[in-house]
């Protein structure tokens, strides 16, 4: 399927809402509303821009957060270099073709993490009292605002990084633990306070500023120290405190906006910070890796009903295809917005993928210790040309993460993932099956990773290549390949393909396979098992082989073809179809 045709089914799903959103966002009772009523946020996250958490990076095991791996490359290049490198990035990890991407596929909303060293200094490099007010972090979010509201979509702030850091999550706030954090420090509050009243001055007027979220994901022990992410607080007095500070400091210069609060514990524990203070607030929550069931939300829930206040998903998402489908679809039966996390990075359960090129994991190996320390010219064009690499334009399309965003919610209908014309010799890849939910578009035994409600991962995709559904796929290196084959398959695991026919006819179908034991496989046509099973031994020397089904009815149209693990232990490469002696079915 062309990327034209999959830009038109996903931009439709969602365009009503599109059309109708306008005026500023506010709290009404359980709901949020705009000029035309309510409206449901639908959004990603730009993860990874202001703020580089080392996982997106693949440098979780030699980063503990972002001011690490600035040191690091002000090692590696000089500082003057290591400059040029996050100007670079800055300008290119975000721009108006991600946003004109976003609306396109049918969202209305954007939440900006922000990093408070963008728009002001560290308390410990001011001269005096007064705060030091810089240019980078103002201009970016004025241009991210110009492409949200030229393609009529919500801009959220979020405070993603305060200063001195929220919480003991390293990385997700940029913490130095060497220096005060934000609750050891009263200057450091007063600096979050003043950049709210800073950021509430400038935007105050602007009605496609959906919301203030004002503190990512707070994370701290306040009444015991040892309970050192604040999952156990009662009381949190001092968040509650500093969130009425910064209402106030907010209000004082902006009486239009929304502002949407975290709870402790990564925004879940809203111990004590009930009743509220103010009458245009919402509560957000972030969900990761549990049950998509009504239990899993039921505290927020009741939060929306006891306290009449909004509820909104703030971030999800790092998880399988089949999960989003279901988060969403939970989400949506109770009348929640949500956000995913994030829009890009360099992995494939996003919809944008950034290319790690060979020079950027060079230097990975050089700080692993398993590589020589690379020439600082040669380090620095590879730093730059990873910076590059995080644009829009160079990005790899996860079409599978984002139909199962938008159109999976919306039906149970698989696409073909490619045009799929059969003619004579045609080949489909394996791992090319069709665009669907799990159950319709292929079946696999571990769908999703749910490690939060089990107390145990599960690794539900063991290849972590290409696609991000629970279907096990690897690097292959068979020939022809299109660099990937289907493997781990179990009993009872199946794969469908949608293929078109130009006529009724009937074809040899040749299915390129790799035994790793005693296996088996049916094929399944139209709901109709295609022969007999196909008995599959392995090769002596570990080798692809072929297992021929012949005389294969197509009809003219679109056709669904189903393989079948009968007995799992077998790699899949490709399909190929060739024509049964020419023979074409009787139309009568």
């Amino acid at each position: 399927m062309s990327l034209t045709r999959f830009l038109i089914v996903t931009v439709l799903l969602f365009i009503s809402n599109l059309a109708t959103a306008q005026g500023f966002l506010k709290a009404d009772g359980k709901r949020i509303v705009n000029d035309n009523g309510e409206i449901i946020l639908r959004g990603f996250g730009l993860g990874g821009w202001m703020l580089q958490e080392p996982y997106m990076l693949q440098l979780s095991e030699v980063a503990v957060a972002q001011y690490h791996i600035r040191k690091k490359i002000d090692t590696l290049v000089g500082e003057k270099n290591a400059q040029r490198f996050y100007d670079a990035w800055l300008s290119s990890h975000c721009t108006k073709q991600d946003i004109d991407s976003l609306a396109s596929w049918g969202f209305n909303s954007v939440r900006l993490p922000m990093h408070y060293n963008l728009y002001t200094l560290p308390v410990e490099k001011e001269k005096g009292t007064n705060n030091t007010w810089l240019n980078t972090g103002f201009a970016l979010t004025d241009s991210i605002l110009k492409w949200c509201k030229a393609n009529r979509i919500y801009l959220i702030l979020d405070l993603h990084a305060a200063p001195g850091g929220q919480g003991n999550d390293i990385p997700i706030s940029d913490r130095d633990t060497s220096k005060p954090s934000l609750w050891d420090s009263e200057a450091n509050q007063q600096k979050t306070i003043a950049l709210w009243k800073k950021l509430a001055e400038r935007y105050a007027n602007e009605e496609w500023i959906g919301a203030y979220d004002i503190l990512n994901e707070p994370n701290w022990g306040f009444q015991n120290k040892a309970d050192r992410n604040g999952c156990n607080e009662n009381e949190n007095a001092p968040l509650k405190d500093l969130y009425k500070k910064i209402t106030a400091a907010i209000r004082s210069v902006d009486q239009k906006h929304m502002i949407i609060i975290e709870g402790n514990c990564w925004g879940n524990n809203y111990n004590g910070l009930f009743p509220l203070w103010d009458k245009n607030l919402a509560l957000s929550f972030h969900k990761y890796w549990n049950y998509n069931n009504q239990e899993a939300i039921q505290k927020y829930l009741g939060y929306r009903d006891t306290y009449n206040v909004p509820i909104w998903l703030g971030e999800t998402g790092e998880n399988s295809n089949a999960w989003f489908t279901d988060m969403i679809l939970l989400m949506e039966k109770n009348r929640i917005g949500w956000n995913m996390w994030p829009l890009k990075k360099s992995g494939n359960n996003n919809p944008l993928e950034v290319t790690m090129n060979k020079g950027f994991l060079d230097i990975i190996d050089y700080w692993k210790g398993k590589s020589p320390k690379p020439k600082e010219e040669i380090a620095f064009n590879s730093l730059m040309e990873f910076a590059r690499n995080t644009q829009c334009s160079r990005n790899i399309v996860q079409r599978g993460v984002i139909d199962a965003v938008t159109r999976q919610t919306k039906n149970d209908e698989t696409i073909p993932f490619g045009s799929n014309n059969i003619t004579n010799g045609t080949i489909i890849y394996a791992a090319d099956y069709d665009y669907g939910r799990i159950g319709i578009a292929y079946q696999d035994s571990d769908s999703a990773d749910y490690w939060v409600s089990t107390s145990s991962g599960t690794k539900w995709n063991e290849g972590e290549q290409y696609r991000n559904d629970a279907v096990d796929i690897k690097k292959c290196n068979d020939h022809p390949t299109n660099g990937y084959c289907v493997g781990w398959i179990k009993d009872g695991e199946w794969l469908q393909y949608s293929v078109y026919a130009s006529k009724d006819a009937q074809f040899d179908l040749n299915v390129r396979y790799r035994a790793v034991s005693t296996a088996a496989f049916t094929c399944i046509v139209n709901n109709k098992q295609a022969g007999v099973s196909q008995q599959l031994t392995p090769a002596i020397d570990d080798s692809w082989q072929v297992s021929s089904l012949k005389s294969i009815s197509l009809h003219k149209g679109w056709n669904a073809i189903k393989i079948l693990a009968v007995k799992g232990g077998f790699e899949l490469n490709y399909l190929q179809f060739n024509p049964s002696a020419e023979k074409t079915l009787s139309t009568n």
